[in-house]
């Protein structure tokens, strides 16, 4: 077991890095939680409570927040990373120069960055070749709402890193009784199936927003669970991790759950709204817009087919009207179901 002595950096102070420094905060831990905006961490330390993000959950004493980088990082060897991916390399990049020796980076973050076309993971790696540095990478993945975690409701998620003893001292430093973790070491089969579940999200909110049904529902979820599998298996991991909790486990959650910001986003469009108008009514990042175009990108790259992936690309950015983007799905030619 991890002594309770580790000292945790979080670095992202909304609603999930909120969630996951309240869990790692009632553990015992010593957490310092880094908000990017000041007066937000004025407001945290006062409250004790992420008004903003997460209203209605108490963070333990032990969690202190700071907008200062060095200051949080200063003598942690564990860091969680819980920034958006449109930032992720330029506060990672922040970072680097203050790692302790030994740390262990895991991200929680759940997309594609738009210009490298790098997971998370990747990126960190990057950065860390270029400053001469070295740490241990892994990634946090799974069906997990932030609201549910911090209320505690029973979640199981999944850890992945190369080495088996980190693997192992993750899931000690998370595990609860009511946040159980697995392990794994196919880091990209996990961060693409935790990436691109938001765009079928997207996808699944617009045939929700146009009156569909749960048949219509069911199909885009096995589907796009097909094109996930395709795309990630082309590109090295285990096509068994997508049957797992960061496949079909997080698919399902973010295409069903109220709480999901990408199906969010899907409904209004699918309700006839325009994406910019959504986007900035939004308070909290839906990473699925951006990692749509991410994807998209990848997708050609690999030489893939992912039709839904392209149809949301097409409404995203390029204004395709979701009506026409659903017939374009259903007339494309037939198909045998398992042909990858």
């Amino acid at each position: 077991m991890v002594e309770k002595q580790l000292s945790i950096a979080v670095i992202g102070a909304g609603s999930w890095g909120t969630a996951l420094a309240k869990l790692l905060g009632d553990k015992g831990y010593p957490v310092h939680l880094w908000a990017h905006n000041a007066d937000h961490a004025t407001r945290l330390n006062r409250d004790h409570e992420n008004k903003k993000y997460l209203a209605g959950f108490s963070l333990a004493d032990n969690v202190k927040v700071s907008s200062g980088l060095e200051h949080v990082i200063e003598g942690k060897n564990f860091i969680l990373m819980v920034v958006p991916s449109h930032v992720y390399r330029d506060v990672f990049s922040r970072i680097v120069p203050l790692l302790a020796p030994k740390s262990i980076v895991v991200s929680a973050t759940k997309g594609i960055e738009n210009k490298s076309l790098m997971t998370m993971s990747q990126v960190m790696a990057d950065v860390l070749k270029k400053e001469e540095k070295e740490a241990e990478i892994g990634v946090l993945t799974g069906p997990s709402f932030a609201k549910e975690v911090a209320a505690g409701i029973p979640t199981a998620v999944t850890v992945a890193a190369e080495k088996k003893e980190v693997v192992s001292t993750i899931q000690d430093i998370f595990f609860t009784e009511r946040f159980r973790v697995y392990a794994s070491s196919d880091l990209i089969g996990q961060e693409l199936g935790a990436a691109l579940k938001n765009i079928v999200a997207i996808a699944a909110g617009i045939s929700d927003g146009l009156g569909y049904g749960t048949n219509t529902r069911a199909a885009l979820i096995t589907r796009g669970l097909a094109e996930i599998t395709r795309l990630g298996v082309k590109m090295g991991a285990n096509p068994l991790t997508f049957s797992g909790l960061g496949g079909m486990g997080d698919l399902v959650l973010t295409c069903t759950g109220d709480l999901s910001r990408n199906r969010t986003v899907g409904l209004k469009l699918g309700q006839g709204q325009k994406i910019k108008d959504i986007l900035q009514e939004m308070e909290m990042v839906a990473e699925g817009v951006k990692t749509t175009k991410s994807a998209w990108k990848l997708a050609l790259r690999e030489g893939v087919e992912m039709p839904i992936l392209e149809q949301i690309y097409q409404v995203l950015y390029e204004d395709k009207p979701c009506q026409e983007a659903v017939l374009s799905l259903l007339t494309r030619s037939q198909k045998e179901e398992m042909e990858f």
